[in-house]
């Protein structure tokens, strides 16, 4: 297996040599690494403010700081909608802080150098197991993983021996094993590559340089368009079930316990986020393709039914866990992980303070 190279610039950082690495020392290397050792430099200048600590007050402004990374997926849009449309309040203000490439989202959580974050349930579980201080307080989004495939491919059988792009340690990898190992394959039936950014992995698929991809919402849709008589293998539906978890909230330790109203205040931001993204999906379509989504507006407005946000994903919460099994034999985790990688709390807290807005939720899996 090998990683894909992917675009940098002078301000991102150097490459990882991957020759001679096996993949948990990869993953150590990058989304447990900043737990323990010193910080790039790029990380530090992406997270500048003139607030030198990750949350708080920031100058006379009474509005708590929340710096947070996201994904790219469609999983991502309620926090996108939340901070366009400023549904946390004045009480929350909530800062994006970019990084050059997915796995850098997870790195920047777990270093402590951001507060909380949208991100693949699989991700968050190798921070925790490096230990960090961080919880699941809500769901963020359903469904929208999905392995694609050339056209000639029409099963998992058609992919013996051939190329399958995907992200290290996120829940697109978990799909593309477990559809495997439904159909009596493994990872070593297959030539895995690993890719820094979603437009850089359908890119390659569209450019028909990787023969399938495990992608998600809206690129998933995106590719099968542009690449005529590609396949569609499977959406994670037929492997898992309607309404499986892909990405959740996680937020760290020392602000759910400093600054609890500022964290319900962004789970409820997501709620009304969910709520509106369900009542007017074109309108929330269109003010996050571009800025958010390299993707059309029609692959956007069409790929967000099929990965819905959802907040409460309670429910799921056994799913989550079972996954952990696959983590640890790929040797991204060492132990498996139990319910205390959760915290509800302040999500039950939000569910009855604002029961209005709670039962106008389309979906959710208490």
């Amino acid at each position: 297996m090998n990683i894909m190279p992917s675009s940098t610039s002078s301000s991102s950082p150097p490459p990882v040599p991957t020759e001679g690495l096996d993949r948990r020392t990869l993953m150590r290397r990058g989304l447990g690494a900043g737990i323990a050792v010193a910080v790039p430099s790029w990380v530090l200048s992406a997270c500048g403010s003139d607030d030198t600590s990750p949350s708080g007050a920031s100058g006379t402004s009474k509005a708590v700081v929340i710096k947070a990374t996201h994904g790219t997926g469609l999983c991502n849009l309620g926090i996108f909608l939340e901070k366009e449309r400023k549904l946390a309040g004045e009480g929350v203000d909530l800062k994006f802080v970019v990084t050059p490439t997915n796995a850098d989202i997870a790195t920047l959580f777990g270093a402590g150098q951001v507060d909380a974050s949208l991100i693949p349930y699989s991700n968050f579980m190798t921070l925790f197991d490096n230990g960090a201080p961080v919880r699941i307080v809500a769901g963020g989004g359903v469904q929208g993983c999905v392995v694609c495939a050339q056209p000639g491919i029409t099963d998992a059988q058609g992919l013996k021996g051939k190329t399958l792009g995907t992200f290290q340690a996120d829940t697109l990898e978990m799909l593309a094993l477990d559809y495997l190992r439904k159909n009596g394959m493994t990872f070593k039936d297959v030539d895995v590559k690993y890719f820094g950014t979603s437009p850089e992995l359908a890119a390659a698929f569209i450019a028909g340089k990787i023969d399938s991809i495990s992608h998600i919402e809206p690129y998933a849709t995106q590719v099968l368009r542009a690449v005529k008589g590609s396949t569609r293998l499977t959406d994670g539906k037929d492997v898992y079930f309607p309404g499986y978890t892909d990405c959740v909230l996680a937020v760290r330790e020392p602000l759910i316990k400093s600054q609890p109203a500022a964290v319900k205040a962004l789970i409820k931001g997501l709620m009304t986020a969910q709520a509106q993204a369900e009542d007017d999906r074109e309108a929330a379509a269109k003010l996050t393709t571009g800025t958010y989504y390299k993707a059309s507006y029609e692959d956007v407005l069409d790929a967000s039914q099929k990965q819905p946000n959802v907040v409460d994903q309670r429910g799921n919460s056994k799913f989550i866990l079972e996954r952990a099994q696959s983590l640890k034999e790929l040797g991204y985790i060492k132990k498996l992980p139990d319910m205390g990688i959760f915290d509800y709390s302040l999500l039950e807290q939000v569910i009855k303070e604002e029961p209005e807005l709670y039962k106008s939720l389309k979906l959710k899996y208490a």
